[in-house]
């Protein structure tokens, strides 16, 4: 078998309400119901990296230790949007504050160049808003 792409991906949503707060108005995903309570965008971009990241690795990541905290939801995926520019990130990251949503970890330049800051999502994806310097033909600055 050989893949060619990432056909789709998305959270499997518990709560209607929420996730609409959250991805569309949170992250400015404009979203279309073409059958009731099914709502979909199918025109955003396509993913630039698909990996296994094992959960140790994101928790010190996202809080400086191996460990997912205990009182916070494990999570079952990672998603990443990566925005235009560092202060894109920035400005993106105020707006959903702003919106009421609770942020792990603020902006912060990872150790392999990429800007990142972390949320969960009412589905718990582990949601990064990004800049990723080697994805907009730039080089890293580690």
């Amino acid at each position: 078998m050989e893949i060619s792409f990432v056909a789709g991906f998305g959270p499997i949503t518990p709560d209607a309400g929420a996730a609409r707060a959250f991805w569309e108005d949170g992250l400015g995903i404009a979203l279309e119901e073409p059958a009731p309570g099914y709502l979909t965008n199918d025109s955003l971009e396509g993913v630039k990296a698909f990996a296994l990241w094992p959960l140790a690795q994101a928790a010190e990541s996202t809080f400086g230790t191996p460990d997912w905290p205990a009182d916070l939801p494990t999570p079952q995926a990672w998603l990443e949007f990566d925005l235009a520019s560092v202060d894109a990130v920035v400005a993106g990251v105020a707006e959903l504050v702003a919106k009421g949503h609770r942020l792990l970890r603020d902006t912060t330049e990872e150790p392999w160049g990429q800007t990142t800051a972390r949320l969960l999502s009412p589905e718990g994806l582990l949601v990064g808003v990004t800049y990723t310097p080697w994805l907009h033909g730039e080089p890293t600055s580690p």
